[in-house]
């Protein structure tokens, strides 16, 4: 692994400095496009890369169980500080395998991957991918932004376009259910964002 970037650097050292960046930006503002799909009443959700926490507080008062999951330590520990609240679960795992997940035989009826998916290569996708679904309970959501733009120094992301992440889903029997595309919250004009949506069918 000498010399190969994995898809959490970056964070841990820059974890002060990007807890504040997260924080400073709402769940409503982030996910505008796609709160009108959210259900309603209380369902077990899951939160892919919860970074410092603030989608699944924001789910969680929503009234959803949230697992929250997150592989870099010092974001997790950030997150259990700034959002403890008993509705949300926090543990330390990570894409692609979600081993540890996975490991606890349960179906999700909600799923966030916020900013999570370009730091995968392709082949990291592949197994991702199968292992979100494996996951999901049947009709079960997935709610998915990626970002598009110049790499920040330190990190590793990959430009991943939306028709690929949807095919991939697609063949994962994860259902194209929302596109769009949105500008950077952070006002950064080289950054774009696609925002995906997608719906698991059958058991």
């Amino acid at each position: 692994m000498s010399g190969q970037r994995r898809s959490t650097d970056g964070y841990a050292e820059n974890a002060a400095a990007l807890t504040a960046q997260y924080e400073s930006i709402t769940f409503d503002q982030v996910h505008h496009d796609i709160l009108h799909l959210l259900p309603a009443e209380p369902v077990r959700a899951i939160d892919i890369g919860a970074g410092t926490g603030r989608d699944a507080a924001a789910l969680a008062a929503r009234g959803h169980r949230v697992l929250a999951v997150e592989p870099t330590a010092e974001l997790l520990a950030e997150a259990r500080r700034l959002h403890p609240d008993p509705r949300i679960e926090w543990l330390d795992d990570g894409l692609p395998e979600l081993a540890r997940v996975r490991a606890r035989a349960e179906r999700y009826d909600l799923a966030f991957l916020t900013a999570v998916w370009m730091h995968l290569d392709a082949a990291e996708r592949e197994a991702a991918m199968a292992a979100l679904a494996s996951v999901m309970a049947p009709h079960g959501l997935v709610f998915m932004t990626l970002r598009h733009g110049p790499v920040p120094p330190g990190r590793r992301m990959f430009d991943v376009s939306a028709d690929e992440t949807a095919a991939l889903a697609v063949a994962n029997r994860l259902t194209d259910i929302h596109r769009g595309s949105r500008g950077d919250m952070l006002s950064r004009r080289a950054v774009t964002w696609s925002v995906l949506a997608f719906r698991r069918t059958g058991a």
